[in-house]
Formats: structure tokens, sequence, C-alpha cells
């Protein structure tokens, strides 16, 4: 819930904040249910979804909303797939006329998140394999493992496991890794050796901290959304 207690969850409605009035209710959950509908046309899939909004009718109405926090799982974006998502949001500009006219959210506005992903294996594996994404992974393999295209990726314990077929022998070659934040940016480095690789970084996302934890690759940071 909200700091304030008037903070619905996607699609349910909200009660009136204390102080505020009994419209507030309705306002913020027509606003969930719009940035609902915004978030999923931004992505390619969202398996399931919560908000919670920060603010008051009052705000709102002068163009403020204090923050969002988001949960969703199993996004794909642009490809990406993404296990888990845990986002909040500084304060957001919002046009609360056209909602209240029955037309779709707008926002103008850029505004800064900060939160963490949480990628499987078996999601990185499959992203790798799209199109929009091989030819970073056929980069990281050759580069770590001297090979290319990379077969497949997998999270075992505290590493993560690159693998790629030798063209000769048809050998397996498979190398233990870690991933690590270095200056805003994700590296992979060998657990043997001293091969590493940065992944090409977006001017928009700082990546903090990046981690395995749960058989999971967890990234830690901050991005800026542009609408």
């Amino acid at each position: 819930m909200a700091d304030d207690g008037n903070a619905p969850e996607s699609g349910t409605p909200a009660g009136a904040p204390a102080g505020g009035t009994p419209s507030s209710g309705p306002l913020l959950s027509l606003l969930a249910s719009g940035l609902e509908l915004w978030i999923r046309q931004q992505c390619d899939a969202v398996e399931s979804l919560e908000l919670q909004l920060h603010g008051s009718a009052l705000q709102l109405l002068r163009g403020r909303l204090e923050g969002v926090t988001l949960l969703a799982r199993r996004v794909v974006f642009n490809a990406l797939e993404i296990e888990l998502m845990e986002l909040r949001s500084e304060a957001i500009q919002v046009q609360v006329g056209n909602l209240l006219k029955g037309k779709a959210l707008q926002l103008d506005h850029p505004f800064l998140v900060r939160g963490q992903a949480a990628f499987t294996g078996e999601g990185l594996s499959r992203s790798l394999a799209a199109p929009q994404w091989r030819s970073l992974g056929d980069q990281l393999a050759e580069t770590l493992l001297g090979l290319s295209p990379l077969q497949d990726l997998r999270i075992v314990r505290d590493s993560l496991v690159l693998a790629a077929q030798a063209s000769v022998d048809n050998q397996r070659v498979e190398l233990e890794t870690r991933p690590r934040a270095v200056d805003g940016d994700l590296e992979i480095e060998a657990l043997q050796g001293d091969h590493r690789y940065r992944l090409p970084g977006d001017p928009n996302i700082r990546i903090e901290a990046a981690n395995l934890e749960g058989g999971m690759l967890q990234l830690h940071g901050e991005a800026r959304v542009s609408p």
C-alpha cells in the first residue's frame, strides 16, 4: 500500500486518502488503469502486473503523481525476457484531463525509476537466441570462449555458464563466469583467466549492482524513462 494509505493495486478501487475527498479513490483507480495499459503497450508481453500509486487526488488535479511502485512478473521487452521487475518511480507529471474525458493516458515528461530486474538462465538463453540479441550473444561467446555462436547460457549455483560448440570436432565448450557492475554497465568475466566482456551500455540505464541469487541474475540500478 502507499505510504498515505491511498495507493490502489491496479484495477482495484482506491479509498479516499486521509484529508482527501471522496473523488480521490475513483480518480486514482482511473489513473492506475491508464498506467497499466500504458505499461503493457510498451512491452511485448506481461504475465502479471501490480501497481501502487503514491499521491492524492488534489496532487493529481495539479498534474503531479508522487510516484508509482511496480511489481511485474514474466515481462518480455524488446524480445528480452525478464522474470521479475520491482521498481519505484520518482514523481511523475500526468495529464488527468484526457483520462477524465475517456482518452488514453498521456505522459509527456521523462522520469526516473529505481529498483531491480531478475533474469533466469533459460530466459536469457532464449533472449540471446532472438534476432534482436543474437549478435550480442555471439560476441559474448567469441570474446570469452573464443567460439561462436553462443549455444546456450545457464545459471549454476553462483556462476553464469556459457556454452558453445567447436565446429571442428563438435565438442561442447563451457565456461563459468560471473556478472558485475562496472561504471554503470554490466560486465561478464571468466572465473578463471582474465577474459571479460562489457556489454554495450545504454545512456538511460545505470547498473549499480549485479549478482546471482536464487538461480537468477539480478541487476539493481536506475533508468530514465522517456515516454
